[in-house]
């Protein structure tokens, strides 16, 4: 370990950082916002709910099989390098 000059700690091994995507954030906060809308008004939550879900798999089922299998395979490669 190294001191910073902050007074933390540096690792000579840096922990990786997880990346969250631009998507995915949007999709959290879809659901985030469907979850505060369900206190305030029922059936609004559950339709910005309903669409943060559906819209993405909808996107997905519109790709044709091809398409499919090369986002599968780019997801793939993503996920070896861990």
């Amino acid at each position: 370990m190294v001191r910073g000059t902050w007074g933390g700690t540096l690792s000579f091994f840096p922990i990786e950082e997880e990346h969250v995507s631009g998507r995915m954030k949007i999709a959290i906060a879809g659901v985030v916002l469907g979850l505060i809308l369900l206190i305030v008004n029922f059936w609004l939550g559950l339709v910005v709910i309903l669409a943060a879900i559906a819209v993405p798999v909808g996107a997905y089922l519109m790709l044709d099989p091809s398409q499919r299998r090369r986002l599968r395979d780019i997801n793939r490669r993503k996920t070896i390098g861990r």
